[in-house]
């Protein structure tokens, strides 16, 4: 096989692959739209029932990122989408909260290590730049968490809330940077659409800003975004692996 046929058989491949991803996608866009719909913009008590739909998205997610990935992969990303959808019942209830962020926290230490693994790992060394941009991100979560810092204070079980809040910064700044060190722009873009999602969240939470008119559904919509793009970085890392081996065997 020449050059030329090759890189045609590389496209389709990639054409083939694109199609069947987002047919696996395809339950996940129905579950969030029924979510956002019935339940972003409504101020209806906590249920079991919204709790199930609000977890779905994500429980689908997993169930994909497993199907592509396999068992495996319960020790990263599919791991740490199971883990999100335990924080996202768990935050349908305010009293639930603590145990909501827990559970994300070690969703983002799971996302860290998968990025981490060998089929994330960029194939150039970390230029300066890079190191620059990984203190920057570092600074920025110093710098919200200091600004939110007062207001965690003034909240009930600050004692325990306030030192959370620090680890949980942490891990998910952590997780952001491991993703910019991947190089793989659908997984970065995850993790940034992640700080976003999660900085409106404490910003209203912790009451450093009155309410927004949509806020719950400006959260939803990048933590849906957030994760899809997570899990579609994990299953296409597998296929640029495959890829590169195959170039290497040529």
């Amino acid at each position: 096989m020449d050059i030329l046929e090759t890189h045609a058989y590389d496209r389709r491949q990639r054409r083939n692959m694109s199609c069947a991803l987002l047919l696996s996608l395809s339950p996940f866009f129905l579950a969030s739209a029924a979510y956002l719909f019935l339940w972003a913009h409504d101020a209806s008590p906590p249920s079991i029932i919204i709790a199930g739909f609000k977890a779905a998205p994500v429980l689908l997610l997993a169930a994909m990122v497993l199907g592509w990935n396999g068992w495996k992969s319960l020790a990263g990303v599919a791991g740490g989408l199971l883990l999100s959808a335990v924080g996202d019942f768990c935050l349908v209830w305010p009293e639930l909260f603590i145990h909501g962020m827990g559970a994300f926290a070690a969703a983002h230490l799971l996302f860290s290590l998968a990025f981490l693994t060998a089929r994330y790992v960029p194939r150039s060394r970390s230029s300066s730049l890079s190191v620059l941009l990984y203190i920057v991100m570092f600074g920025l979560g110093a710098a919200f968490y200091g600004y939110i810092y007062p207001f965690l204070r003034k909240a009930p079980d600050s004692e325990l809330l306030t030192p959370g809040v620090g680890v949980y910064v942490g891990l998910l700044t952590l997780m952001a940077n491991l993703a910019l060190r991947t190089s793989k722009v659908v997984t970065i873009l995850g993790s940034l659409s992640f700080l976003v999602s999660d900085s409106v969240l404490a910003l209203q939470v912790f009451k450093v800003c009155s309410a927004m008119e949509h806020g719950h559904a400006v959260v939803m919509v990048t933590y849906y975004l957030a994760q899809m793009l997570i899990a579609m970085g994990d299953v296409l890392a597998v296929e640029d692996q495959d890829d590169f081996s195959k170039w290497k065997r040529s």
